[in-house]
């Protein structure tokens, strides 16, 4: 879904955060904008309501340009989590190139972080994607918490799918939240040379394209 404007040599990109209710979605992305490169980010802007933190979304512009002048832009947005909210969900999900699912840790939220995996496969569909084929990368936020599910177990029941493994995360310690990231950028940039050929004509490689972006 990424969108190509020739005449500027601009790519577009989107990433969103997904998941249920205060699972930490708002607090990975204010988290990566304190701790990416300060040269590589732009103005974080958080809308929140009494219901939830986000009702409509966050952004967080990312911006880098090729050895060959292309100029890439990606953008970062989360999605409110609350069941009413979904409509506004399926609209910031559209035309995403790539979603990190954050889930919650604790052992009484499962099903609810099961519930919302499955209305992202739903929505996807609704707008005509296939979650198997998007770039999704699996984050279980809050394992600093003490009721959290063992990791092992996670691992195990996630083994058999296209997004093991999974990576652990403690937003509000800032653990794993770059990793999320860098991660999803790693199976962005699959699809993104295929189809624009970046390392070939843009002279941008896997280790640059994750480095530049993520600042490390």
């Amino acid at each position: 879904m990424a969108e190509y404007i020739p005449h500027e040599r601009k790519l577009l990109l989107k990433v969103v955060y997904y998941g249920p209710a205060l699972s930490g979605k708002t607090t990975n992305l204010m988290q990566l904008h304190t701790l990416l490169h300060p040269q590589r980010k732009g103005e974080l802007m958080v809308l929140e309501t009494k219901d939830d933190r986000t009702l409509f979304f966050d952004v967080l512009p990312i911006g880098l340009r090729s050895e060959a002048g292309l100029d890439l832009r990606l953008k970062l947005y989360t999605v409110p989590g609350q069941v009413q909210h979904d409509s506004t969900r399926k609209a910031v999900l559209s035309r995403a190139d790539g979603v990190i699912f954050v889930a919650d840790s604790q052992a009484a939220q499962q099903e609810n972080n099961a519930t919302s995996f499955e209305n992202l496969a739903a929505n996807l569909q609704k707008l005509g994607m296939d979650i198997e084929r998007l770039p999704l990368v699996v984050q279980f936020n809050k394992r600093d918490v003490p009721n959290a599910v063992d990791e092992d177990q996670l691992q195990t029941r996630w083994a058999s799918t296209p997004w093991a493994p999974l990576i652990m995360a403690s937003a509000v310690n800032g653990i794993g939240v770059v990793e999320s990231f860098q991660a999803i950028l790693e199976r962005l940039y699959g699809h993104l040379d295929e189809e624009f050929h970046l390392t070939a004509s843009e002279g941008l490689r896997l280790d640059d394209f994750v480095r530049k972006l993520s600042g490390t």
